[in-house]
Order: structure tokens, then sequence, then C-alpha cells
């Protein structure tokens, strides 16, 4: 990635750039308020082709309406949609740390494997966010009906001190709806889908269980479920195929694979009925087979994973603070 210098976007200032996929580019930023009120934040700008497509930021409205109403300690809070010239943008909790699928990918270069226990717990906190979002009711007390459609590795994030949070809530729903080619927005997507959304069918918040136990069972193993040469191969393995715990691999303990049977049954009513019912068995199997288990394994083992981007990290940080009190000092010597 290019060398980033930081910016004006509106009323924020963009420190560094955090990211790229196919709908939008993402920078971690500050705002600023009254007596030298800082706040950071992390600001999705939606990319030009995705931006022009009215259909696309129509929906994008409606759901993020949706989710600004959403305030859980495992999901990433969005704060505003808003527009700066041509250029929309999501600005939301800044989470420091590392999503899951760049966590998978350092554990393969590295040969090592995401210890059971914290992938258990893991996608026990995942479905702590899912079952909030699911149930969540307007101030009329009407269900909002509200689905991910898109849990997988890279919409869970993992903080430096052990958090778990699922981002991009009702965002997923407007980017599979966007009229560009699959292959532009849902790469790399599809081996977490469930079959009835495979297959185009009506879906319901038992998607997301479907894809928790795909996500869960890639964590516990290094390697995807359903994998093919070509996008249609893995579509076409997920309508096709009829998990149960017999056909998961053998490594994964019986107790898990019991877990995962039921979070991929093939009919949606054969699963949990609640990501609720999902997480309390997780978590009773999670104290029952690891009783001394702490969060904060799951953040050293995070950081031992990632420890020279963070010692880089603040060795950056100490050099933009100290640039920052030069010219500070410069300032207040003219001004005497």
């Amino acid at each position: 990635m290019a060398t980033f210098e930081p910016k004006q976007f509106g009323r924020f200032y963009l420190l560094e750039k955090l990211a790229v996929g196919g709908m939008a580019e993402i920078y971690k930023a500050k705002t600023f308020g009254a007596e030298g009120f800082e706040k950071m934040l992390a600001i999705k700008r939606i990319l030009p082709h995705c931006s022009a497509d009215k259909d696309f930021i129509s929906m994008l409205i409606d759901e993020a309406k949706l989710s600004v109403l959403l305030s859980h300690a495992n999901i990433v809070q969005v704060y505003d949609l808003g527009k700066v010239g041509e250029d929309f943008f999501i600005s939301m909790e800044f989470i420091n740390g590392i999503n899951l699928r760049d966590i998978l990918f350092r554990c393969k270069e590295l040969k090592k494997q995401i210890p059971p226990e914290l992938a258990i717990y893991i996608m026990s906190e995942v479905c702590k966010g899912l079952d909030y979002a699911h149930r969540k009711i307007d101030a009329n007390g009407t269900p909002l009906g509200i689905v991910h459609r898109d849990i997988s590795p890279q919409n869970i994030l993992i903080s430096f001190e052990g958090e778990v949070k699922i981002v991009d809530f009702g965002i997923a729903k407007a980017a599979m709806n966007i009229s560009h080619t699959m292959a532009g927005i849902l790469k790399g997507k599809i081996a977490y889908m469930s079959p009835e959304q495979a297959l185009g069918k009506k879906i319901d918040y038992r998607t997301d269980l479907f894809s928790a136990g795909l996500v869960l069972c890639e964590s516990l193993t290094g390697r995807k479920l359903f994998t093919g040469d070509t996008q249609f191969e893995v579509l076409k393995k997920i309508r096709t195929t009829k998990v149960t715990p017999g056909k998961l691999p053998q490594s994964i303990d019986p107790a898990i694979r019991k877990i995962l049977g039921k979070s991929l049954a093939y009919l949606p009513k054969n699963r949990f009925q609640s990501a609720g019912d999902m997480q309390s068995d997780l978590t009773r199997l999670l104290y029952s087979q690891y009783v001394d288990f702490t969060p904060q394994r799951l953040a050293a083992f995070v950081r031992e994973l990632f420890s020279k981007e963070l010692a880089a990290k603040q060795k950056a940080a100490a050099a933009r603070l100290q640039k920052e009190n030069n010219t500070s000092s410069m300032s207040i010597r003219q001004e005497l």
C-alpha cells in the first residue's frame, strides 16, 4: 500500500489508511471538539463506483438507520452516515486490533493453530452480539428483523485487549444487492453463505448462525469447510452438501462437532433457533473443558501473533507525538 499522507476529510482528520475492499476504503481518523477534545474513530469511505449506484446508496442509507440503533459490547458502534463532496462515508467506533481473517492468515504463515478454547470463546462472543441484534426492537416494541448476512472472518474484529466485535451490520444487505458483478463485491465471502442464501431464497437470522458455524470450523482447523477452484464450485457445494457431525474434520473435538452439526444443519428449522442458544452451548462447553479460561488469553495470543506490528505502531505513535510537541514548541517561541 502506498504511503498515506494524513489529510482533512470534512470534519474528520484522516490519520492512516487501514484497508481497501471492494466497497470502501477504511481510515483511522480523528474528530475534534471544544477545549481540545479529540475522539478517535474509523471512517469507511464508499468507493466511487458504489457511490454512483443510486439503488445501493438508497439501501445503504436505510440499513445505516438500523445500524445506528445497535449498541452492544460485541458490535462495532456506527455513529453516522454522511457525505463529503461526492463521497459517502460511514463513521464508526475505532477498534485497535486485527480482524479474524488476518489472524487466520498469520497462523497459516507461522504454521500455528488458534487454540480451541480461543476459537470457541471468539464465536461465543460473536453469538452474544448476534443475539442482541436479532432481537432488537424499535421504540414501539416492533422487531427490526436485523440480519447481518455476512458473518465472515473479515467482519469479526479482535482488539489487542481481547475484545470481540462484529462489524458491518446492515451494510452487507446493500452490498449484496448492488448492481455490479458478484466477483467485485462478494469475492471471498461466498464461502460463508448458508444454503438458502446461496440458493437466493428468503433468509432470516438463522443464516447468520450457519455462517457462524463455518467461521468456527475454519478457526478450529485453519481451513474453509467449503472450497473449490471457482466461486461457482463453492456455491454448488454449499447448495448441495448436508453437513453432519460425522462429516466434519475428525481433528475437532466431538463435543464441538455436535455444536457445529446443529449450527450447520442444512434446513434452518434444524439449526439453533437463536444465537443465544448457540452462545449458551459454546460457553457451557468452554468452561467445562477449560475451567480456568480467561479472556486475557485471547489478548495475549493476538499480541504475540502481531508483536512486530504493535512495536511499529508504538514507534510511529511516539514519532507523531514528538513531531506534534516540536511543532507546539515552535509556535510558542514564535508567539514569544
